[in-house]
C-alpha cells in the first residue's frame, strides 16, 4: 500500500520492557496496552510481551479484553473502564478484572452473583485526587466494609492514580500516595487482604520510586517515550514506532512560490518541494507545519505550509529526493531520529496524543530483529 506506515520494531519493545524490570527490580509489571497499545498494535505487542513472561495486562474497554484473549493473552487483564450491567457477566466469562470505583457497582456486581453465580475479580479504586472515577477518599473505609461482608464480590486488589507523577513538582502526587497509604492502613486494621496493592505508572517510576507496592503499571515507556520532560530521563529506551510516509512527487518551483492551504509558506529562493502521502486523517500533528521538519538520510528539511489531510508538502531546496524514497515523520529509523517527545513539548501535546493519533490510512508493519 502506498501512504504512511508505522514500523513497530517489537525488539525495541522487549528491550524497554528488560530496561524498565532492570530499573524497578524485582516488583511485576502490569504493561497497559489500551487504545491500540498506545496506537503501536495491542495483539502482537502483547503477544511479545507474553513471550517475555508478562502475566498482567490493562485495557480500558472489554472490547479490548476480548481481543486479547481471542489472540492467545492468557494472562490477568484489568479493564479500566466504569463497570456496566451490560458486561459484567462477559467479563466473568472472559476471566477478566474489572474495577469497583462506584458505590453502585457493588449492587451491580451482587445482582450478577445471584443471576449466575459468577465473580469477576475486581480492583476497588480509590479517588486520592484524580477527581475521575473512584470511590471518593473519604468514603473509603465504608466501602471496604460493605466488601469484608459481601462474599459474592471478590476483591483482589486496591489501586489508585496519579494525576501529576509526571511533572516536576511532585508535592502532589506525594499527597496522593500519603491518602492511599493512609487507605490501606485502614486496610490492615480491618484485616482486608488483597492480592494487589499498585499507584505507580511510568511517570512515577522516575519520579516517585517509593510508590512502586505491590505491581506497576507500565504504559508510556514501553513504547520507547518519556511521560513528560519533567521526569528523569533515567532508561535507556528506544523508540518502538518509526512512522513514515513516500515521497510521491516533487517539482521545481520559483522563489516567491505561495505552498499549501492558505499561502502560509512563501519560498526564499528557486527550490524543490516534496509531495509526501501523509496528512492529518492519517495522525500526523497539523500544528507541527509551523516549526517542523521531516529527516531525509540524516538531514532535516522543513514542512512547507500547512498540512493537508492527505498529503504535506516538504521543502527539499536543492536535494532531489527520488519518487517513492520515504521520510521519517517520527521514530527512530535509516533517516535518523526525530522524538515524538520533542514533537510534542514544540507544539504543546504530549507523546500520548501523537502516539494514539496514527490512524486513518496508516500500515502497521511488525518487525523483530
Amino acid at each position: 500500500m502506498i501512504g504512511p506506515k508505522a514500523i513497530i520494531h517489537l525488539d525495541r519493545l522487549i528491550h524497554n520492557y528488560h530496561e524498565i524490570k532492570r530499573y524497578v527490580g524485582d516488583v511485576p509489571l502490569m504493561t497497559v496496552v489500551k487504545a491500540n497499545g498506545y496506537g503501536h498494535g495491542a495483539v502482537p505487542v502483547a503477544q511479545a510481551l507474553q513471550k517475555e513472561g508478562v502475566t498482567f495486562f490493562a485495557v480500558f474497554t472489554i472490547e479490548e479484553a476480548k481481543e486479547l484473549r481471542e489472540n492467545g493473552i492468557i494472562g490477568d487483564i484489568l479493564i479500566f473502564s466504569r463497570m456496566n450491567r451490560e458486561f459484567v457477566e462477559a467479563a466473568a466469562d472472559l476471566n477478566v478484572t474489572l474495577i469497583l470505583s462506584q458505590k453502585e457497582d457493588i449492587e451491580i456486581l451482587k445482582d450478577l452473583f445471584q443471576r449466575t453465580h459468577k465473580r469477576p475479580k475486581v480492583h476497588l479504586k480509590i479517588d486520592t485526587g484524580m477527581t475521575r472515577l473512584g470511590i471518593p477518599y473519604e468514603d473509603a473505609q465504608n466501602i471496604i466494609n460493605d466488601l469484608m461482608y459481601s462474599p459474592e464480590i471478590e476483591c483482589e486488589g486496591i489501586y489508585s492514580h496519579f494525576a501529576t507523577a509526571d511533572e516536576g513538582d511532585p508535592s502532589y502526587a506525594k499527597w496522593q500516595f500519603d491518602r492511599f497509604n493512609k487507605v490501606l492502613k485502614i486496610m490492615g486494621k480491618m484485616k482486608f487482604l488483597v492480592k494487589y496493592r499498585h499507584f505507580s505508572n511510568s511517570g512515577a517510576i522516575l519520579n516517585l520510586p517509593e510508590s512502586k507496592l505491590d505491581i506497576i503499571r507500565v504504559g508510556m515507556l514501553l513504547y520507547g517515550a518519556y511521560p513528560s520532560n519533567e521526569v528523569p530521563h533515567l532508561l535507556d529506551i528506544k523508540p518502538v514506532m518509526e512512522f513514515v510516509a513516500p515521497i510521491v512527487t516533487v517539482r521545481r518551483v520559483l522563489k516567491g512560490t505561495f505552498i499549501s492551504y492558505g499561502g502560509k509558506y512563501k519560498t526564499n529562493k528557486e527550490t524543490n518541494i516534496g509531495v509526501i502521502q501523509c496528512g492529518f486523517a492519517d495522525g500526523f500533528p497539523r500544528p507541527w507545519y509551523v516549526d517542523g521538519y521531516v529527516l531525509y538520510k540524516g538531514e532535516k528539511f522543513k514542512i512547507a505550509g500547512r498540512v493537508c489531510m492527505d498529503q504535506l508538502t516538504v521543502d527539499f531546496g536543492n536535494v532531489i529526493p527520488q519518487v517513492n524514497e520515504t521520510v521519517l515523520l517520527m521514530g527512530k529509523g535509516e533517516h535518523g531520529s526525530l522524538l515524538v517527545e520533542d514533537i510534542g513539548q514544540k507544539i504543546d501535546s504530549t507523546p500520548y496524543v501523537l502516539f494514539t493519533a496514527i490512524g486513518g490510512r496508516t500500515e502497521r508493519i511488525f518487525v523483530d530483529k
